[in-house]
């Protein structure tokens, strides 16, 4: 069998059965007394590291606009009174507002675009601690903006991290598939979604009126975003590129022997080597696909189809709308306004708790139950929310019910299609496919998430005009 086969077959039987220890830290066991298979100290620094500056501030960036949305529209106004001597109207408010959140998924479309040629000449690793230079010149910009009033400052800024988000969330998933062993790759796929739902929370959770969710304050919100990438740009160089990279691009194998050694933990990685090895001499004569080598491909269909159907269900689903607009919803459910910031800080922590179990138990139970059971239960609540949104009024704890159907929605959202659908761009696909695959997922995923962040806003206000 071909690599693409046997990574079929793999997702197929589910999770591998457990094999004798390797390459754990030190005194890292399960509750029975065995070691954990596969996590060595290196792995999960690399992990921490390399999600902390990618993953991370994507999900930073989904919340960070929520918390002061009315000092940035206030803020939008003053400067457009003061440019063109009379406030602004609302439906270009309501527009320009739009644009400054969706702009961030146009910045991710470029992104992802730009990751095939970034990749190939810098590695993962080096795309990664380059792709830094973005999120630190956009946190300059933003933070910047108030001060030198000048709205397109923040707006540019959006897009400019959105391009960090696009590299980040392509390059960030494959580094981690490709130094991983396959018996912990599902476990180890969970991290990106797991610092996504982290930085959601620690949006919300700085945006707080007590921390720096006011008026004098929201720039520091934005600036905050240069600190994962100055840790993330110091630590990254002390660990290895992915070895599946030094073999097949740069034909190294001595640097590939050598990383295998540091990620899993071990001396003896003849057995990885082998299998790599076998992968290549597979592809030997086959280069890297286009896209559209990719579309055309008879034997990548399925793949294709499965993973552009996953990612645009994880955009179009409404939990973008959800963390883009958490206080608009909530203040529509009828929840008091300064109920809000708190009721809002705990749809971050479900979700990063549903995000963690899920990162546990997917080699238990495989990717499809964990998926499709979070896109069942996500269907059921999102049906009680639209009856309790709809008879909100009839009762005082109407509107407490619509919040726990909004948390249980973003639990079983996490538990599964929050993070799998990137697990699968990377297992589903050869290494000549994967950086195809990859702009192919990342493309419906950016447009997906632009659609949303522009469009809901409108929909919000639409019921309203058509009843009038």
């Amino acid at each position: 069998m071909d690599s693409q086969e046997l990574s079929s077959a793999h997702l197929i039987r589910g999770p591998s059965p457990p094999g004798p220890p390797s390459g754990a830290c030190p005194g890292s066991r399960t509750p029975g007394g065995r070691k954990k298979q596969g996590w060595s100290c290196s792995l999960i620094v690399a992990s921490l590291v390399g999600a902390l500056g990618s993953s991370f501030l994507y999900g930073y960036n989904l919340s960070v606009v929520n918390a002061p949305t009315p000092y940035i529209k206030a803020f939008y106004n003053e400067t457009w009174e003061r440019r063109h001597g009379h406030p602004i109207d609302a439906d270009t408010l309501t527009l320009l507002w739009s644009v400054t959140v969706s702009i961030f998924a146009i910045g991710g479309l470029v992104g992802t675009l730009l990751m095939k040629l970034i990749g190939k000449f810098l590695g993962r690793k080096y795309t990664l601690l380059v792709n830094n230079g973005f999120a630190i010149s956009a946190a300059l910009l933003m933070a910047c903006s108030l001060p030198a009033g000048a709205l397109e400052m923040l707006i540019v800024g959006r897009f400019i991290m959105g391009v960090d988000g696009g590299i980040a969330l392509s390059a960030l998933p494959m580094y981690l598939s490709e130094i991983s062993p396959k018996e912990i790759r599902g476990s180890l796929g969970q991290v990106t979604a797991i610092f996504i739902c982290i930085g959601v929370f620690t949006g919300q959770l700085l945006g707080l009126p007590e921390l720096l969710g006011k008026e004098s304050s929201w720039p520091y919100l934005f600036g905050v975003i240069a600190i994962p990438a100055l840790v993330q740009l110091v630590s990254l160089p002390f660990l290895p590129e992915s070895p599946r990279y030094l073999l097949f691009e740069k034909h190294d194998q001595a640097g590939a022997e050598k990383a295998f050694r540091t990620f899993l933990g071990k001396e003896d990685v003849s057995r990885e080597l082998e299998e790599v090895l076998t992968e290549g001499r597979v592809q030997r004569h086959i280069q890297l696909v286009s896209v559209l080598q990719l579309l055309r491909t008879p034997s990548a269909r399925w793949q294709l189809i499965t993973v552009v159907v996953t990612m645009g269900c994880y955009q179009l689903c409404g939990l973008n709308a959800i963390w883009f607009y958490t206080n608009s919803i909530f203040g529509k459910a009828g929840i008091p306004p300064e109920k809000i910031p708190y009721i809002t800080l705990s749809t971050g922590g479900i979700e990063t708790a549903a995000a963690i179990v899920s990162g546990l138990v997917i080699e238990r139970l495989g990717r499809r139950p964990l998926l499709i059971g979070g896109f069942g239960l996500m269907t059921l609540f999102f049906g009680i929310l639209t009856v309790t949104l709809t008879l909100q009024d009839h009762a005082p704890w109407v509107p407490y019910l619509s919040i726990v159907c909004i948390l249980a929605i973003i639990a079983s959202f996490c538990s599964g299609p929050g993070g799998i659908p990137f697990i699968l761009t990377g297992e589903f696909f050869q290494q000549s496919q994967r950086p195809a695959a990859f702009i192919v997922a990342g493309t419906v995923n950016w447009l997906s998430n632009f659609m949303v962040g522009l469009l809901f806003p409108f929909i919000q206000v639409w019921p309203s005009l058509v009843c009038c």
